[in-house]
This record gives C-alpha cells, structure tokens and sequence, in this order.
C-alpha cells in the first residue's frame, strides 16, 4: 500500500434523486370592462406545494484526488473533487395552484370573496450536474484503505412548468384571465453539502478500485413568472398570473471507479 500520492479516475454511479415538494406561490389579478369601462377589479393569491417524485438513474462521474498517511501510521487524510453528470428529472402532471382573494365593484365599493386557480400541465424538475470537494479521513492496510468524509457540493438544478394558465371566478363565471397556455423554466447553480464513505480495493502500486457511498442535500432553487394576455380589442376580462417557485434536491449514490495514482 504506498503511503500517499495523487490519483484521478472514472467510471459510473447509480444515483437515486428525490426531489421533494416544491414551493409555488400564486397572485391572480383581473379587471373586468362592459363597453369599455371597468366595472371590477379583484385578486386572488395563495401558496401551494406540488408534491414531485424520485428517479434511479446511472450516471457518468469523475473524480480528481490526494490521499497521505500521517507519518508512520496507519491512518491517513485526502481529499477528492469529483464530478456526477446526473441528468435526471421527475413531472408532475396537472398541478393545481389554488387561491383565494376578493373582487371589488367599481361602481358600488362593495367587495365580494372569490377564488382563483391557476394549473400546470406538466411541472418538472431536473438535476442536471453535480460537483463536489470531499475532505476524508481513513485507516489503510495491505490491501487499501477505508475513509469517511464530508464537505460542500454545487448542483446545477432546472424547474419547467409547462402549459401555466390562471383561472379566476368572476360572479360565478369560470374565466382564464392569463392568456393562453405558456411555458416558464427557471436553472441555477446552488450550494449544498455532501458525506460519503468509502473503501479502496489496491490492484497495483498504481492502480485501484474506489468504492463510495454518498448522501447529498442541496439548498432550495428559485424561480418566477409572468403571464399576461394583454390588452386585447373588445376583452372583457384582462389579467395577469404572477408568482415564484423553489425547489431542492436530496440524493443517495454507489460509485465505483477505476482509479490511477500518478
């Protein structure tokens, strides 16, 4: 077992992705006109949380590293950058956005209770990469070394919803007060953290096997949107669906590399 050095190597991991609930918050506005004068106004506004699923999925990874002994014993400390092109994601069909508000008479002042509720045809999340910095410690022996470790990690995670539309109730009329179907996608990188442990397999002074088990948590990713039809000659009722949207990911991986110390 050589007492330290340099490696990087490649292979695949199988990762289990789960993405949680996400967070989405939605204000309706809208105006109602007969003969081209407002007679209401009205919002209506409220959070929801759109349960979303989990997908097992292979991926490719890589991973850079330096591991050395404390002077004669058997215990040793290192350090790994690696990389997981994840490439996984996860919809929920037909998510319901309720919200409830008010519309007000223009005419009279008199304010009425109503309700809103804006729908996504397809909401989806996607992780799309992964990188992380492991700090370890471990115990080697003849034959390897086994380390445990933990540290930071960026993952680049992406939301679509597909097909948003806001609907508003109006004196018991059902109306879409956003316009036609539309599509919002919001993408970023976000921190998050990541433990793994891990036992090396030593094949030859400069060649061995790695395998880990990692658990990773990130922070939540956010997004917003718009939608507006617009003034449209004639319209009866104009309005607008405005709101944000977060999300986060947790995953579980076994990755097994090939790995060479140079």
């Amino acid at each position: 077992m050589p007492r330290g050095g340099r490696y990087i190597g490649a292979s695949g991991s199988l990762n289990v992705s789960r993405f949680g609930t996400q967070n989405v918050h939605a204000l309706g506005l809208s105006d109602v006109y007969q003969n081209g004068v407002r007679v209401s106004s009205g919002s209506a506004a409220g959070p929801a949380r759109v349960p979303m699923g989990s997908e097992i999925a292979a991926a490719p990874s890589a991973q850079l590293g330096y591991f050395q002994n404390f002077a004669d014993s058997p215990w040793l400390w290192g350090a790994k950058f690696a990389y997981s092109h994840l490439g996984c994601s996860t919809s929920t069909p037909n998510a319901l956005l309720p919200q409830s508000g008010s519309f007000t008479n223009a005419i009279t002042g008199v304010s009425t209770p109503s309700t809103g509720n804006a729908v996504v045809r397809s909401y989806q999340a996607s992780a799309e990469r992964q990188v992380a910095f492991t700090p370890f410690l471990g115990r080697s022996n003849e034959g390897g070394f086994i380390y445990l470790g933990g540290g930071p990690s960026l993952t680049r995670l992406r939301t679509n919803l597909n097909g948003l539309v806001g609907f508003a109730d109006i004196n018991g009329t059902r109306s879409d007060v956003s316009g036609a179907p539309r599509g919002f996608s919001s993408a970023g990188w976000v921190l998050g953290g990541m433990v793994t442990a891990g036992f090396t397999y030593l094949r030859t002074p400069g060649w061995f096997l790695d395998f880990s088990y990692t658990a990773s948590t990130t922070q939540r990713q956010a997004g917003n949107y718009f939608s507006n039809p617009g003034a449209t000659q004639g319209a009866v009722t104009q309005g607008s669906l405005i709101g944000n949207f977060s999300g986060a990911l947790i995953a579980q991986g076994a990755m097994l590399m090939m790995n060479c110390r140079f």
